[in-house]
């Protein structure tokens, strides 16, 4: 405000000088016999105007020159802070900008930085894809893809031909797993891909993440817990096994066997074929957990649903409550496997609570969660944190007469599906299991 002030005032005087001095000029040419004086007038109008003409481009040339310094990114122009009608005033202001603006982009700068060091020391390999044109995009990029050269699509089919026509598809986008081969051998590999808006052109970002080395881990902790559970229950098995033959073998031997002998030997045999058939029921078992579940969608009432599992529960299980809270919706999945699944859950929720309440009840839940939840909770005993995990694994039971099936199964269909299940601690005490589909 005190520049515009004093830059108006010394414009108004300026002008004021020019116009008197333009009038003395106009008299000194109508009055006849003042020669010098008209010579001094037109010198004094030619000064007026040059002293105007510099007080505005002054201050024309000092905004070209902040523009121009802005435009060029050239935070280090400086402007003079002297001389009068408020020149001081706006170098001053400008030199404040230009401070400002150095200060800005110092901080753009740094956080520029920052945000390229995270990017390049991520563990994730990154490429982007700009007009067909693929560029590592990171350091683990640059480690993991050494066998190519070229900055085409075409030149990474060395890694694996899918992976190339992905990186040519300029509509891909998601995520999905491939077999790339890298380091030398195949491996499995999470790729995703994401379509940006970079300075108004279309730019693409994928993030390849090799998952073999986590996922062979994981398998071998998953063979593990089978061996396991299958010595555990085998052997169990076995022992009682081996002594009823050899007792059965060592009477049979006996030359003066009598019909005592022979009824112990009969007993035997019987208990014999009786543990025999358990173990061949439990390696039935065995064999229908190790057996992915193949899953046929058709569209369902959950209303309807729901209805048929509470008639099916009231039946078997007269003594336990059971609520059933449904949200009218159609269910996209294999009726059957469902089934299968949600019987499993009941069965269990109900077996919980009758041990352990005189009160047993069990809660049926369906919802709409992008785009279904299914719950079943119970008011028994809940499941401790520890085991929340394990009582997914195959065999894995808690009960004396489980089978340790039932919700490795649960858990085979629910992945089948595409979803999760999961167990909880239910609001008022007792377990709930959740499937999102």
């Amino acid at each position: 405000m005190g520049f515009d002030r004093h830059f108006t005032l010394g414009l108004i005087f300026r002008m004021s000088l020019l116009i008197l001095a333009l009038i003395a000029v106009v008299w000194a040419f109508r009055t006849p016999s003042l020669l010098m004086v008209r010579v001094v007038m037109i010198g004094v109008a030619i000064l007026a105007a040059m002293t105007l003409w510099r007080h505005v481009s002054r201050t024309n040339i000092e905004l070209a020159r902040f523009l121009e310094a802005v435009r060029l990114g050239d935070f280090a122009a400086h402007f003079p802070e002297t001389g009068g009608a408020g020149f001081g005033r706006l170098g001053a202001a400008l030199n404040d900008t230009i401070r400002a603006l150095r200060e800005q982009r110092g901080q753009t700068d740094a956080e520029l930085r920052y945000l390229e060091a995270l990017i390049d020391d991520m563990p994730v390999a990154l490429l982007t894809i700009d007009e067909g044109r693929v560029s590592p995009g990171n350091k683990a990029a640059r480690a993991l893809f050494t066998r190519h050269s070229g900055v085409r699509p075409a030149d990474y089919a060395v890694y694996g031909a899918t992976f190339a026509n992905r990186l040519a598809d300029e509509a891909a986008a998601g995520e999905e797993m491939l077999i790339l081969n890298l380091d030398g051998r195949a491996k499995r590999t999470l790729v995703r891909q994401a379509t940006l808006n970079r300075l108004g052109k279309r730019t693409r970002a994928v993030v390849i993440q090799p998952v073999q080395e986590t996922l062979d881990a994981v398998e071998m902790a998953a063979q593990t817990d089978i061996i396991r559970v299958l010595t555990h229950e085998i052997l169990n098995s076995l022992t009682p096994v081996m002594s009823l033959a050899q007792t059965t073998a060592s009477l049979l031997a006996d030359e003066r066997v009598d019909a005592a002998q022979i009824a112990d030997a009969r007993d035997a045999a019987t208990t014999l074929a009786r543990r025999t058939q358990g173990l061949g029921q439990f390696i039935d078992s065995y064999r229908v957990v190790a057996r992915e579940p193949a899953v046929v969608r058709h569209a369902f009432a959950a209303a309807e649903f729901a209805e048929e599992h509470a008639r099916l529960f009231r039946a078997e299980w007269p003594g336990v409550a059971f609520t059933v809270d449904c949200t009218p919706m159609t269910i996209h999945g294999d009726r059957a496997l469902l089934s299968q699944l949600l019987l499993n859950l009941m069965r269990n929720a109900a077996q919980a609570a009758s041990e352990h309440r005189a009160d047993p009840a069990v809660t049926l839940t369906i919802a709409a969660a992008d785009p279904v939840m299914i719950e079943v909770a119970d008011n028994g005993p809940g499941v401790p944190e520890k085991l929340r995990q394990e009582v997914f694994l195959p065999f894995f039971t808690t009960r004396a007469k489980g089978t340790g099936v039932g919700l490795n199964l649960a858990r085979q269909i629910a992945v089948a599906h595409g979803g999760t299940l999961e167990v909880h601690d239910a609001p008022g005490g007792g377990a709930v299991f959740r499937l999102l589909l």
